[in-house]
């Protein structure tokens, strides 16, 4: 008698179903991770962006209470404060200023009862006119601090004082090198400058008498810039100390 072969078993709908659910499962997660890369991927460079726009808000606002304070020690003293004693020591020097250059250093935080970093950790700048910070200043004191700026076609003109002379220039100037190049942070490491094109940051690492305030875009000869610069505007002082009976 002939043996009889019955067929192999095929596999049953319901394994089917389950071997190609499971294969479209690994499929998806797959896919999944890929648009999930992707995504992260561009989304790093807008919160990067987002975290430094805060940081540049941030640090522009702590200078505008750092002017306040100075402001404030000058309604009491009726001069503004010289610079850190030291890195490590935040009262004011008690050393006489003999020129810009020595009233040139970090902002003396200890004495003023502020922060003594920006948002990136780095050791607030400040640099002071000699004539306001050694002894009381009157209505007639000249400041020497003068700021520059440079337009998107990189001319450079005077946000304050004027390549002439000071009539009128500043008596105070606060500074922060910003994210990139140079600066120093609070443990005291010098931060490199690492780029051969920052023309107008490099001024500012090395100023005394002037500083260049620009927007943050690369501009012609200028470079590209982070840097944040404000100052003492001498009126608005002086009507300050008037308004409080200072100065007469």
């Amino acid at each position: 008698m002939p043996k009889l072969t019955l067929p192999l078993k095929s596999p049953t709908r319901k394994g089917q179903s389950a071997a190609r659910a499971k294969g479209f499962t690994l499929v998806e997660l797959t896919i999944v991770l890929i648009i999930m890369g992707l995504l992260i991927g561009t989304l790093m460079i807008p919160l990067s962006a987002q975290i430094d726009q805060r940081n540049y808000n941030e640090t522009r606002q702590q200078f505008s209470e750092i002017r306040e304070a100075l402001i404030g020690f000058a309604l009491a003293n009726g001069r503004l404060p010289r610079p850190a004693t030291s890195l490590t020591d935040g009262t004011e020097n008690p050393a006489l200023c003999a020129n810009d250059a020595a009233c040139t250093g970090f902002i003396p935080w200890t004495t003023l009862g502020i922060k003594k970093t920006d948002a990136w950790n780095k050791m607030i700048r400040y640099s002071a006119t000699p004539a306001y910070a050694n002894a009381a200043f009157t209505l007639s004191t000249i400041g020497t601090k003068k700021i520059q700026t440079r337009d998107s076609a990189g001319t450079v003109s005077y946000l304050i004082g004027s390549a002439s002379g000071c009539s009128p220039c500043a008596p105070a100037v606060i500074y922060s090198a910003g994210k990139n190049n140079w600066g120093v942070t609070a443990d005291g490491t010098a931060l490199a400058d690492e780029s051969t094109t920052n023309a107008d940051e490099d001024l500012n690492a090395s100023a005394s008498t002037v500083f260049l305030s620009r927007n943050q875009s690369n501009v012609p000869t200028g470079g590209e810039f982070d840097d944040i610069v404000i100052w003492i505007a001498p009126y608005i002082l002086m009507n300050r100390m008037i308004s409080a009976g200072k100065l007469p």
